[in-house]
């Protein structure tokens, strides 16, 4: 990635305000923050009440770029915060043809797989396809894998108009209803997605197992042949026997399925972390509400593909640090050993059963702590039945953040000693600069990347993801808020929900309620005392009965406010 070092953030040039009419003149009041109020210049395609993003003047009257909407109307609200964080929301036209013009080079050599029986599994809302499987079982307990990832770096040359944008974006940014995609839609949905039917350029890393252990691993550019486009939720009907596969995929996918297994058993008993994370999948009626959440778990689908992706991403780290090619190794460092022993101290207060803490904490074994806590606490919440979101977020809150980085350090949380990200390049340009590292290292036609670019490259992807992570989460909330409005229209304002303590601090709990909603519950509505909180951060008790809210205690919560344009709802205790 050449002139990663001058990547930096712009300068703040719009804003997202409501239009308000002030006498004769029309001003923008800052939607999401505050902020000055802006005298903005008229424009017929906006009223009172508009949502339009502003371009602010250092001088005179701000002008309308966009309209955006309503503020009463879901999707509107997030494409403004989505513009509001600095997100494009478009491509140059110049940068769009590139990307529409872009063919692989036909002198590039190529194995043609087009003949081996290839699936992908995916969301079913999902409209890009970076990964494709192929399998089949050698003998017993034994299996060959192609892992073929969509050959990005063929479309995208290195310093093109289209390479210098994504380096710039960094990631894929995903919100209820929307997409902000690193890509063009020409690649990310056209060229680069391993749709069915359609010949593709690939990159595969064609992997030798015998159980969990590579005896051989190959990386090569390829042609494929998607047979299958395959959700989730069928291969889990596939795998639970409600219905039958067809081939020439079915016995792949068995074979896939046993490899993935002896992977996961392996990562499960050298200590990977027990994390299970539950994703919200949002449905939009045709006026841009919010009619419907469902809750998206972990199944033994998801765990197929993330087994086997993250061996492909540990073969391809493995091979770029024996060459010493430069690339972005994906790095999560032990944790600190003293947040590890906080960690066992909340967990102690709470009445979780925790491992014994030796007089000296190395960091090798706080890392092996705390994958020991989080099986610990997977075993007390199936115990218990409550208390997974408040406990999984003390571990987590006690790691370090994964980031991009030039050296490699290891993959705590993975147990991984060589770890990085390959398996989603149309998604994430760190693993475009992985594929051009690993296309360069095994001959094929690419340039190694700058070894000087790398430090800041990684640090500039590290930090849009935090970004892409943090809007994600708030446009989140905002979905969530429109639709507990909506449904307290429906059932009244007066209706109780069923919920747990998930988070708390000096001014409150935060409390996750019904169908996925979260709000908070400030200390001043408990009744009857002053309320303190712990020492670990845990237990919030009363000061004159010592009645005690928990982490992980069951509630029943009133809604007493929401403001759905900021994702915030504020709540009512009705039984603690």
């Amino acid at each position: 990635m050449r002139g990663a070092a001058a990547l930096e953030r712009p300068p703040r040039t719009h804003a997202v305000a409501l239009l308000e009419r002030r006498g004769r003149f029309f001003v923008g009041r800052p939607f999401f923050e505050r902020g000055r109020t802006q005298t903005v210049e008229r424009d017929r395609r906006a009223g009172e009440g508009s949502l339009v993003l502003l371009r602010l003047a250092a001088r005179g009257a701000a002008r309308i770029e966009r309209v955006l909407g309503r503020p009463d109307i879901a999707r509107d609200v997030i494409e403004a915060l989505m513009l509001d964080r600095g997100l494009a929301r478009r491509f140059d036209p110049a940068l769009e043809r590139d990307a529409a013009a872009a063919t692989p080079d036909p002198s590039q050599p190529r194995r043609d797989l087009r003949d081996l029986p290839t699936f992908t599994i995916d969301p079913a809302s999902a409209r890009d396809f970076d990964d494709a499987i192929s399998a089949e079982q050698r003998e017993p307990g034994a299996w060959r894998i192609w892992v073929h990832i969509a050959d990005v770096s063929a479309h995208v040359p290195p310093g093109s108009l289209v390479d210098r944008e994504a380096a710039r974006r960094a990631t894929s940014v995903y919100v209820p209803g929307a997409v902000e995609p690193m890509l063009p839609e020409a690649l990310s949905n056209g060229a680069c997605s391993l749709l069915a039917g359609q010949d593709r350029s690939a990159v595969t890393v064609e992997l030798d197992l015998r159980g969990a252990r590579t005896e051989r691993a190959a990386f090569y550019r390829s042609i494929i042949r998607s047979d299958e486009r395959l959700d989730y939720d069928r291969v889990d009907r596939i795998f639970a026997g409600d219905e039958q596969p067809s081939q020439p995929w079915g016995q792949p996918l068995a074979a896939a399925r046993a490899a993935a297994a002896a992977l996961g058993e392996a990562r499960a008993q050298r200590g990977a972390l027990a994390v299970e994370s539950v994703e919200a999948e949002f449905a939009f009626d045709p006026a841009g509400g919010v009619e419907a959440v469902r809750p998206t778990e972990q199944t033994e689908s998801h765990r197929v593909i993330e087994h086997l992706m993250i061996a492909a991403n540990e073969a391809v780290a493995t091979l770029l640090e024996e060459q010493r090619v430069p690339a972005l190794f994906r790095v999560h460092e032990r944790p600190e050993p003293s947040r590890v022993e906080t960690l066992v101290a909340q967990l102690a207060s709470l009445g979780v059963p925790t491992p014994p803490l030796p007089e000296h904490l190395s960091p090798q074994q706080a890392s092996d702590l705390v994958a020991e806590c989080s099986r610990r606490i997977d075993e007390h919440v199936r115990r218990a039945g409550h208390g997974r979101a408040a406990l999984t977020s003390l571990v987590l809150r006690s790691l370090k953040q994964a980031h991009y980085a030039p050296r490699n350090l290891g993959h705590a949380g993975l147990r991984s000693p060589r770890y990085c990200h390959f398996t989603s390049p149309i998604r994430r340009y760190p693993d475009l600069v992985c594929h051009r590292a690993l296309l360069a290292a095994v001959g094929v036609g690419e340039d190694a990347p700058r070894g000087s670019d790398m430090e800041s490259a990684g640090a500039w992807a590290s930090a849009r993801e935090r970004d892409a992570m943090r809007l994600e989460r708030d446009a989140d909330d905002v979905a969530r808020c429109f639709l507990l409005e909506q449904a307290l229209f429906e059932s009244g304002w007066e209706h109780d929900f069923s919920g747990e303590v998930v988070g708390l601090i000096p001014a409150g709990a935060f409390v996750a309620f019904g169908e996925g909603y979260e709000g908070m519950l400030p200390a001043r509505r408990l009744p009857g005392e002053w309320w303190e909180l712990n020492e670990e951060g845990t237990i919030m008790r009363g000061t004159r009965t010592g009645k005690a809210v928990r982490l992980g205690d069951p509630v029943r919560v009133q809604v007493e406010r929401v403001e759905a344009p900021r994702g915030r709802v504020d709540l009512l205790p009705v039984e603690l």
